[in-house]
Formats: structure tokens, C-alpha cells, sequence
């Protein structure tokens, strides 16, 4: 029997993923949605702080460059560095006793401000401010924005003033680099590679390469430019008071990813590539003692509910040409194909499902069906979220 003519109703469910006991339970206080980029992870984040909210937590969401429409769509005008209050209708009119939300943008370069500003003095944190090597690291080195993400992180934590943190993970190529990258940049600006270009000339080891140092640094300093040695010495000089707690201070989140308190929704697409992506990070996380809370599949396209949905693609295929034949019902045979494709679309997703799920073996899983529109309101984060809850999802047709 081929894909296209199984039963569906012979198919093995996985184990259903119930978000509203994650969030209700008090013990749970940072929810981290991660995955590979593009597949709804900002949405999905948005929505399950809303709901929290709504169910009685105060709740603050991190996004990461989200799209205007999703700012707009909590009330909204912009999001920025500062936690920001989503206040519906209901609220305003006091007509609610839920919870409150809050929902912020990652800004990398003034979290890494901040970092300068609260562990050096006001003239060398001025001086590592307007140093060119730092603008650059500040705004554009690989592993900063995930780096920044973790520090913004450690600081919610710290500050008690959520019950709930949901974090939007940064839209990296790879979702494995929100948990590798913090460390690749702190083991950068602790290293030894870092002290040895910028070390002063009258140190022993130099004195011992002499001449050879030299020329690695003209080396270096026509792949950079000229000016890229000085700025950095310049700026290690300044940055010295702070370069000890990079690395310590990205363990230390780190470690703490690894509570309970801390909960992994993996959020993919019914594609090969991000549900690749989602089994490599499934299995990272397991492998470091951080087990997922569950997979969240977005964008799927579940059959519409009712008699018709039993017929297979084949079955659907078989009426259609039979309609045809007779030159009978031209929209009914139409619609028969049209239910062919749909179940031919839908089979493939839960094939591809049903093989990542085999190498997870016990993974909770969740569906959410596509939607004809972006969300534009709170409305529509309100369906997202009933559908993260496991409400039947919405089809057209």
C-alpha cells in the first residue's frame, strides 16, 4: 500500500505537548524557543508569552528582529532595548485580572554597552566606546548578537521582576549556534591569541620572536588594514578591567540553561532541512543535560475535518476521473483533485515528521496549523497560542 493510500487513521500519534501546564507551572521560568531561522520561532515566542500572560504570569518576551507587523501586532509602535508593556482593550478598561506582558528587542551592541559601562570606570568605558575595533565587535562579529542574547538573558534573571522569560533565539544558519557561539566569543576575548597581537613589544616573549613577530604583524596588518593592530591594542589597554568575566560570565548562563527552572521548545517546519536542524538540536540538548520540553511543528497543513478527509489521494484521484469521464460535476472532479493534493502535501509532512520523531523516540510535539494571513493582532497571537495549547487547528475548506 503506497504513502498516498494508508489510513491515516493506522498512523501512531506522538505524544501530545501540553504548553499550558509548561507555563502554568510556577517552577517554570524561562521558556527558549530555538531552531534554525525561518521558521516562525518570533511568532511562536510572542504567542506563548501572551498566552502566559493571559493565564495570570507576568511575562516579558525577548525578541530578536522581529518583523514590524509583530510589533504592531502587540499594540505596539516599536520594540527596543527596553521592556515595553502590551496592554489589549481589556486591560486598559480594567476589565481583566490576568497577568502583565512585556515585550523587548535585543539590541547586541547596547547590551554590550552596558557590560563596558557597569565594569570599567566612566573614562575607560568612554574609551573603549569609541574605539573602531569595538563598534566593529560590538555590531557585527559572528557569535556576538547569540553572545548578547545570553547576557540580556542573565540580567532578566537577575532582576525578579518576571515570573516568566521567553526567549526568541537569534535567526543564526544553524540553531546550534545559540549554545555555541557565546562560548566561542568568550574563549576570543579571554584568549591568549587576542594578549599575543596586542601584547606591548618590551614583553619577553616578543622580545624572544623579535623580528619574526614583526612580520606576522605586517602580515596581519595588510589583511586588515593598518590601522586594525592599533585599534586593537588600544582597545585591549582600555578593555583590560573587563576582559576576565566574558567566558565566566557565558558559563554561567550556560550552567544555568541546565536548570529546571528553564524549559527548550524546539520549534521546526515540515521541511527536510529545519526538521535536520531541529534533530541535531534535540540531540545536543539531550546530550548536555538540557532534555527539551517538546517539538513545536509549525506550518503544517492538516486535512479539513469530516468524511471527505478519509479518501486518499488515490480514492480522491480515482472520483475525479471517474466525474471526468462523464463530463458530470466538473467542480466536484476539481475538488476531488484539489483533496488529492492536500493529502498528498499532508502525507509528506507527517512522513517526515514520523523520522525525525523515530530518532526521538518519547518527544512531545505540538502542530500549528498555517495561516492564509500574517498575524496583524492580538487576536491572532491569541490563535497561535490556543493552537501551541493543542486546540484543533483551523483549516480552510
Amino acid at each position: 500500500m503506497t504513502e498516498a493510500a494508508r489510513p491515516r487513521t493506522a498512523r501512531p500519534e506522538p505524544p501530545p505537548l501540553d504548553v499550558d501546564a509548561l507555563i502554568d507551572d510556577v517552577a517554570t521560568r524561562v521558556v527558549v524557543c530555538c531552531g534554525s531561522g525561518g521558521v516562525g520561532k518570533t511568532t511562536t515566542a510572542a504567542a506563548l508569552a501572551l498566552r502566559a500572560a493571559e493565564r495570570g504570569r507576568r511575562t516579558v518576551v525577548i525578541t530578536v528582529d522581529p518583523a514590524r507587523r509583530l510589533a504592531q501586532a502587540m499594540g505596539l509602535d516599536r520594540l527596543d532595548h527596553t521592556p515595553r508593556p502590551v496592554t489589549s482593550r481589556e486591560d486598559a478598561e480594567g476589565s481583566s485580572g490576568r497577568g502583565e506582558l512585556h515585550a523587548m528587542m535585543l539590541d547586541m551592541k547596547r547590551t554590550f554597552d552596558e557590560i563596558v559601562e557597569e565594569h570599567a570606570d566612566p573614562e575607560r568605558a568612554r574609551r573603549i566606546l569609541a574605539n573602531p575595533f569595538y563598534r566593529s565587535l560590538s555590531t557585527g562579529f559572528s557569535g556576538t548578537q547569540e553572545y548578547m542574547a545570553m547576557e540580556k538573558l542573565g540580567q532578566l534573571r537577575r532582576s525578579e521582576a518576571w515570573d516568566l522569560i521567553v526567549v526568541d533565539t537569534p535567526p543564526s544558519r544553524s540553531a546550534l549556534d545559540f549554545l555555541d557561539a557565546p562560548k566561542r566569543l568568550g574563549r576570543f576575548l579571554d584568549g591568549g591569541l587576542v594578549r599575543f597581537l596586542t601584547a606591548p613589544k618590551g614583553n619577553g616573549v616578543l622580545r624572544f620572536l623579535g623580528a619574526g613577530f614583526d612580520v606576522v604583524g605586517s602580515v596581519i596588518g595588510r589583511i586588515t588594514g593598518p590601522g586594525f593592530l592599533n585599534d586593537l591594542r588600544s582597545f585591549v589597554s582600555a578593555f583590560d578591567a573587563v576582559f576576565g568575566g566574558f567566558q565566566e560570565r557565558a558559563e554561567r548562563t550556560y550552567r544555568s540553561l541546565r536548570g529546571p527552572d528553564t524549559a527548550f521548545l524546539v520549534v521546526a517546519a515540515p521541511e527536510p532541512d529545519p526538521l535536520r536542524e531541529a534533530s541535531f538540536f534535540i540531540e545536543r540538548l539531550r546530550r548536555d543535560s538540557m532534555p527539551p520540553a517538546g517539538l513545536v511543528l509549525n506550518r503544517t497543513h492538516p486535512l479539513p475535518a469530516g468524511p471527505a478527509a478519509e479518501l486518499s489521494a488515490q480514492e480522491a484521484l480515482e472520483a475525479a476521473e471517474s466525474l471526468e469521464g462523464t463530463g458530470e460535476h466538473p467542480l466536484a472532479a476539481a475538488a476531488l483533485r484539489l483533496h488529492a493534493e492536500r493529502v498528498r502535501a499532508r502525507e509528506r509532512e507527517l512522513l517526515l515528521r514520523d523520522r525525525t520523531l523515530a530518532a526521538h523516540p518519547g518527544i512531545r510535539t505540538v502542530e500549528v496549523a498555517d495561516r492564509a494571513e500574517a498575524v496583524h493582532d492580538l487576536n491572532g497571537l491569541r490563535g497561535i497560542g490556543a493552537s501551541l495549547a493543542g486546540a484543533a487547528p483551523e483549516t480552510e475548506g
